[in-house]
């Protein structure tokens, strides 16, 4: 469920991503959570959409910068974090 033309690749546009998610703005049922993860493949980083079961609902790639410095947001939600 990842789609190769959509990669998340400045820290606004996972805040963009995350807002839309806790907004139900994607229309994904049953969101419960999300996790910054790697692709067992070849590494690469993405965010995955979780669902009450842990199951992928969707995922959306990120560069190397997001995987990195996303944590917290990921973790914490779109509030600032200092």
């Amino acid at each position: 469920m990842i789609n190769d033309n959509d990669v998340i690749e400045t820290l606004d546009e996972l805040e963009t991503f995350l807002r839309a998610i806790e907004n139900g703005g994607l229309g994904l049922a049953n969101a419960a959570g999300v996790a910054l993860a790697t692709n067992n493949t070849n590494g690469r980083p993405f965010l995955a959409v979780l669902d009450d079961n842990q199951q992928l609902l969707l995922g959306r790639w990120v560069s190397a910068d997001v995987y990195e410095n996303g944590k917290d947001m990921v973790r914490y939600g779109t509030k600032k974090v200092h």
